[in-house]
């Protein structure tokens, strides 16, 4: 674990505190693609032209924000014809099965673990010549043999997002920094008639929080890494299968919602931002989600998840996913362009809820310098390690589906299962 004021990410977070008070070889195209641009190209608009699409989990967002930054990159570059956002709903496995086929957009947020850093070379454009390399935090988490291939769109911390005037309406007047005022706090919120926490069962993918959660519980930045020497890290005893039990708990006593395999990620946005529903286990990325579904800023907080009686909290910072540059695109200029304008200038890491990529910016969301104010350590979620990604892509392990398995089937014999599947993948 990091000490506070020791690492980068701390230093982001130090200036988002400071604002709120004052993730060898190139293979032949076929002649598809234009050279990749040197940085006088992408400065001077020379070849920056035609037409470009880029892939996007955000879909929720493709009519609206998205939209608006492909007009004003047009603008900015007169002879861009079209920029085309592709909405996927089941994004990760999607792009996955499109990185295999060789079948990538001009630009994609680049998903981890499912495309492994070890394939960024054969798949991605670099963007050493973007200008970025000693300006942005997570480098390391994207550069392969020396050469930049991934541009994170901000970090995130994670935490409880939850509605103050739910807490309010059930006579909580603190937010809870133990596990069982954690639980009290929930079954005040359940005597009034709120839903206590919203899981999206259904969309699995915000389940992965909950192993995110895991690493903090371990309080070691390789906590995952090291899942590389184990057997079977699936165990109840450890701290995916600890954090896995606050989970079971919150459903077992009506914590959550009535019918799980209903939920929805766009209504629980809604509910919470209503406070129909009073909490979030996410990053803080989600934090001016709620607000555009009709929540008041000062009515939307933020805060570490506890998961123990001691009374210290630990929170994990983690790149949100990267821009990558398509080696098969057919404007390679014109994709550097834009990942670099939305870096520098579309403001999309603060409309996102992202701390910035970049050093020399802040964050300006109130409720991160709230978070930041409880103390909490951090632990910055390190590049994903070459063995673990190999190990969990040949197991087909995917954390969403485990947790729906895990929660709603037998315990034991799902803890069993994978881990046996684990342990096959590791031979």
């Amino acid at each position: 674990m990091k000490k506070f004021g020791r690492s980068s990410i701390i230093a982001i977070l130090m200036a988002a505190i400071v604002s709120g008070c004052a993730q060898g070889g190139t293979p032949d195209n076929g002649g598809k693609s234009e050279p990749a641009a040197s940085p006088e190209a992408v400065s001077s608009g020379q070849n920056i032209k035609g037409k470009i699409t880029i892939a996007t989990n955000r879909t929720d967002l493709v009519n609206t924000k998205f939209k608006e930054y492909g007009e004003a990159f047009k603008k900015k570059y007169p002879e861009v014809t079209e920029v085309e956002f592709e909405a996927l709903k089941d994004y990760s496995n999607v792009i996955k099965i499109r990185a295999s086929a060789n079948e990538l957009p001009d630009i994609i947020m680049i998903p981890s673990p499912q495309i492994a850093a070890t394939s960024y070379p054969n798949l991605f454009e670099p963007l050493d010549d973007l200008g970025f390399n000693d300006k942005i935090y997570f480098k390391d988490n994207y550069t392969v043999d020396g050469k930049l291939y991934g541009i994170s769109v901000g970090g995130t911390a994670s935490g409880v997002v939850y509605n103050k005037k739910a807490f309010e309406a059930a006579g909580i007047t603190e937010v809870p920094r133990t596990l069982d005022a954690f639980m009290d706090a929930s079954e005040k919120l359940k005597s009034k008639g709120i839903i206590p926490l919203a899981t999206n069962f259904k969309d699995s993918w915000v389940l992965g929080e909950w192993r995110t959660l895991a690493m903090a519980l371990s309080g070691d930045a390789q906590y995952l890494n090291n899942w590389k020497n184990d057997d079977a890290p699936f165990n109840a005893d450890k701290p995916l299968g600890q954090t896995t039990a606050i989970l079971k708990t919150m459903i077992d006593k009506g914590y959550v919602e009535e019918d799980l395999m209903s939920t929805n990620w766009e209504a629980s946005k809604k509910d919470i931002a209503s406070g129909k529903i009073a909490m979030f286990l996410l990053g803080n990325w989600v934090v001016p989600q709620i607000i555009e579904n009709g929540a008041s800023s000062q009515d939307i907080g933020f805060f570490p998840m506890p998961y123990g009686n001691s009374g210290s909290l630990t929170t994990v910072i983690s790149p949100g996913m990267p821009w990558g540059v398509s080696k098969n695109s057919k404007n390679i200029d014109t994709a550097k362009a834009f990942v670099k304008f939305m870096v520098e200038d579309s403001g999309f890491d603060d409309f996102g809820g992202y701390l910035p990529v970049l050093k020399d910016r802040e964050s300006k969301m109130e409720q991160l310098k709230n978070f930041m104010a409880m103390g909490p350590k951090v632990i910055e979620n390190p590049p994903l390690d070459a063995d673990y990604s190999t190990i969990l892509n040949k197991a087909q392990f995917d954390i969403g589906t485990y947790m729906q398995e895990v929660l709603t089937g037998n315990q034991q014999e799902t803890i069993d299962k994978y881990n046996k599947k684990w342990a096959d993948a590791k031979k």
